[in-house]
């Protein structure tokens, strides 16, 4: 092969634009970590996919099928570390306070993809996705799964997920001096225990070969998620993720849905961006309302209460308690606790509104004019 075939193969393959954008991905990651942005190992991807999308890659670069799905299990194992059995015990001590403000949370915030619904803000279910106080990722994922448009509930997503770190930091500054505690560094390279990596990393291979030949819908989050935080509550598998892995696995999660964005989706965000940032502002105010109530009813501290129904952005949550003096396994058990339920009654959610509201489920059609 010559040497000019060789370059007309890689510019074919779009080497240059992936080199591209992986430098531009590193940038704004390092970028967002300069003021400690939650996420940031997704969203500097994200937004440097959108980039790429609207000037030079013009919808020629996809993410392989393979490498996306392998990431979006690691997403899903990622999540499945954090329920741990102590978690799973304070959720089961105090059942009925946990699903009582766990059911108005959501409430609250379906409530309010109800009405950004029946406005047509955005088109079909995408709404209620956007709108759904769990993990972001895993909403993500799933929407697009289950037919939304996963451009659009990321932008409301990851919008609600900055709101909530900022509003959640400033009320604990401002609430209980923080004693100088600072979020835990980005270690990108630790020490990994070998043998649990090889045990994940043929667990992962696993789950992706099993959800694509049973073809579950979401099946990428909810099964590795599942079944490792099943195997490690019975001490069968230790999730052993580095940093660096789950860098990766983010950043094809990010690009994925970076790639796709057109001028058209761009246009309809900046016109739903007033309207979407004054609901998730509400849905904050409400969410506050029901720390006030978890305060006064059940004597929770109000710092502790606050950051608890914080709606999502467990992660980001999770750094602001550990810097502060609230009772942690609580936040995060309310969180987690949450984000399981959404997790298992969000598509039924969907649905729901979707015929309540007379819109076809499937918003990829109502999306056509956009792409």
């Amino acid at each position: 092969m010559s040497f000019s075939d060789a370059s007309r193969l890689l510019r074919d393959a779009g080497l240059p634009k992936w080199t591209l954008l992986l430098a531009l991905s590193t940038a704004l990651v390092v970028f967002l970590e300069l003021f400690a942005l939650p996420a940031s190992l997704l969203i500097g991807p994200m937004v440097a996919a959108i980039a790429l999308a609207l000037t030079v890659g013009k919808g020629k670069l996809r993410v392989p099928f393979w490498p996306l799905q392998f990431g979006q299990v690691l997403v899903g194992l990622m999540m499945a570390r954090t329920i741990t059995p102590d978690i799973l015990g304070i959720m089961a001590k105090d059942a009925p306070l946990f699903l009582l403000f766990i059911f108005s949370v959501i409430a609250i915030a379906t409530g309010l993809g109800w009405l950004l619904t029946r406005w047509q803000v955005l088109p079909g279910t995408t709404a209620v996705w956007g709108s759904s106080p769990g993990g972001a990722s895993a909403m993500v994922i799933m929407s697009e799964a289950y037919g939304a448009d996963a451009r659009l509930v990321a932008f409301m997503q990851y919008l609600r997920v900055v709101f909530v770190a900022v509003g959640a930091s400033v009320v604990s500054r401002l609430w209980v001096a923080a004693d100088g505690a600072e979020p835990p560094p980005l270690v990108l390279f630790p020490e990994i225990d070998w043998p649990a990596f090889a045990a994940t990393m043929a667990f992962a291979a696993f789950c992706a070969y099993g959800v694509r030949r049973l073809r579950l819908q979401g099946g990428t989050i909810i099964v590795p998620l599942f079944l490792g935080a099943l195997l490690q509550g019975m001490g069968l598998l230790k999730i052993e993720l580095p940093m660096w892995l789950l860098s990766l696995a983010y950043a094809l999660v990010g690009w994925s849905i970076g790639l796709r964005f057109t001028r058209s989706i761009l246009k309809h965000v900046a016109r739903a961006l007033p309207r979407v940032s004054a609901c998730i502002v509400l849905l904050m105010a409400l969410c506050g309302c029901m720390a006030v109530a978890l305060h006064v009813f059940a004597g929770i501290d109000p710092l502790t209460a606050y950051l608890a129904t914080s709606p999502g952005g467990a992660d980001s949550v999770a750094i602001i308690a550990a810097s502060s003096d609230v009772d942690v396994p609580f936040v995060m058990a309310m969180q987690t606790g949450r984000f399981l339920v959404i997790l298992m009654i969000g598509p039924m959610l969907a649905r729901f509104i979707a015929r309540r509201s007379g819109l076809a489920e499937n918003p990829v059609k109502s999306l056509s004019g956009l792409d």
